[in-house]
């Protein structure tokens, strides 16, 4: 089983070493996707081991991970971890994250299974919430936290759902997966709350997330 982690990072070279030594203890090679940065993330990245993919600009989370998703497939690796840079996943959790997937195509690291989510803001946990609400009704699944980034996927089947929006990578992967089958599991997985930078969860966000979802939904029931 060849296992590669892919770390989505945007100016996170002041935790990005930490991640990538906690983590390639579990893997068998670490990918960083650094996403346009303006610090030294790449290069601290690279210091710790990690191979370095560069994006010329930023396109976000969900460019990023789609970016290290490709390199797994075109190097042949049987399953991907992905993990945050800014520290809020825990390493070595990914044991317990691989274990399931030995029976799983998809295996997502709930807070909504543990204490941990109380410590998020109420919008955010209401965004979560709209979000996870729409795929188990769309995609007849039983799941609790959709957003979450703490994920493990089969390569075999990451090939069939790989996201095209940006902006909700992981509804419409989630969703998608749902769609055609393939077996999707969760685990207890504590989160807490990163001490820096910016939520992607705002009350303003949070209003528009109904017509966000429109394109989305319609990405994959319509036309995949």
């Amino acid at each position: 089983m060849r296992t590669v982690a892919v770390i989505p990072a945007y100016n996170e070279s002041s935790t990005i070493g930490s991640v990538i030594d906690g983590t390639s203890q579990h893997v068998d090679e670490v990918v960083v996707v650094d996403d346009g940065s303006s610090d030294d993330t790449a290069a601290v990245a690279r210091k710790h081991g990690a191979h370095v993919v560069t994006h010329v600009f930023n396109t976000g989370v969900g460019g990023a991970v789609r970016t290290g998703y490709q390199y797994a497939i075109r190097h042949d690796y049987d399953f991907v971890v992905q993990v945050d840079a800014d520290g809020q996943h825990d390493p070595a959790k990914i044991p317990t994250l691989l274990d399931h997937a030995e029976d799983a195509d998809m295996v997502i690291g709930s807070r909504y299974l543990n204490e941990s989510i109380e410590d998020y803001p109420l919008v955010r946990r209401l965004g979560i919430t709209f979000f996870t609400t729409v795929v188990r009704k769309l995609g007849g699944i039983d799941i609790t936290d959709v957003t979450s980034g703490f994920r493990v996927y089969r390569v075999s089947a990451l090939e069939d759902i790989l996201h095209r929006s940006d902006n909700h990578w992981a509804v419409e992967q989630t969703l998608d997966a749902a769609q055609r089958g393939h077996r999707i599991e969760e685990v207890s997985i504590e989160m807490p709350i990163r001490d820096e930078g910016e939520s992607q969860f705002s009350l303003d966000t949070l209003v528009l997330y109904p017509l966000r979802m429109t394109d989305t939904v319609f990405r994959v029931l319509l036309f995949r």
